[in-house]
């Protein structure tokens, strides 16, 4: 990886006063627009059909206090894309169009007078994200870590070719598809983040965190870890293992609270995300805050008060 690739991205994580922000939930801000996403691609069925409507949730992110835009591809893969007859190369192309339309939204932005420095982080869900059944929360699928860096590899390499900031390798619930994903990213010239969601002090597969992380403390391309679409109470902890473990800037971006329910398609229980604990978060060695799931503008704009007071 040349220093031309990580000095930006890497910079500003080693520089920016408070860190960077990550912005929130991009299911919700789409829904909330009126867009319906009950669907197996969830977003990135918008990267067809809708492209407008991701550059503005991008922009609404922005415009809140974001400095890093994560981008619809989370659902996006080659073999979700072809059960919806998409075939290959239109799926890659719809992969780097993700790219382009958060570059595009930070282009508005500007146009719109934000004057910070704006990054794009191309998002790489896990596997069980693809089978659209909740299996991203419980990881064992089965498969093997060979068999997983297949499935990740050339989507890595699309979203890779479209020139984002970083890789976001996130919502990973098993330390073996870490693996996975730590040697597919290998070679590709763009660095990346590593994220479990996680329940305690563990990975949704029952690993210990303390190992989980420990995989990634020498991956030269992995320039943060962490956990993001967890409870926010699990974070504190997932940073200071973290921290002790590898040594990295920490990326954290928990869920509102609520709970998925992977059979009804849908949230319950209330929110329980305290842009007030992003202090303590950035003191214990997080440098990416942001939200995930549930977590809205408004919670960024509060996150971003937070990190910049």
């Amino acid at each position: 990886m040349s220093d031309a690739v990580t000095t930006r991205f890497s910079g500003a994580l080693a520089s920016v006063p408070g860190g960077l922000v990550l912005d929130g939930g991009m299911s919700n801000q789409l829904e909330a627009a009126g867009h319906d996403l009950s669907d197996e691609l969830w977003s990135a069925r918008l990267l067809a059909e809708r492209p407008e409507a991701v550059v503005e949730a991008h922009l609404a992110y922005f415009e809140a206090g974001a400095d890093v835009a994560v981008t619809a591809s989370y659902q996006a893969t080659f073999e979700g894309f072809a059960r919806r007859g998409i075939g290959e190369g239109r799926a890659a192309g719809l992969m780097a169009l993700s790219v382009e339309l958060a570059r595009e939204a930070a282009r508005r932005a500007r146009a719109r007078g934000v004057d910070r420095e704006l990054y794009v982080a191309a998002s790489a869900g896990p596997y069980g994200a693809m089978l659209a059944d909740g299996a991203e929360y419980r990881g064992r699928y089965g498969l093997g870590v060979d068999e997983l860096e297949r499935f990740h590899r050339p989507r890595l390499e699309a979203l890779a070719s479209a020139g984002p900031d970083v890789l976001a390798l996130e919502t990973v619930p098993d330390a073996d598809e870490a693996r996975a994903l730590l040697r597919a990213v290998r070679g590709l010239g763009v660095p990346a983040w590593l994220s479990y969601t996680v329940d305690g002090g563990r990975t949704r597969a029952g690993q210990p965190l303390e190992d989980a992380f420990a995989l990634a403390a020498d991956a030269e391309e992995i320039v943060a870890v962490g956990v993001n679409c967890c409870a926010p109470g699990d974070v504190a902890a997932a940073v200071a293992t973290a921290v002790r473990v590898t040594g990295k800037p920490v990326v954290v971006y928990p869920n509102s609270g609520e709970a998925w329910d992977a059979a009804a398609r849908g949230w319950t229980g209330g929110s329980a995300f305290d842009p007030g604990a992003v202090t303590a978060w950035r003191e214990a060695g997080a440098r990416l805050v942001g939200g995930c799931c549930r977590v809205g503008p408004d919670a960024i704009a509060a996150v971003a008060r937070a990190s910049r007071s």
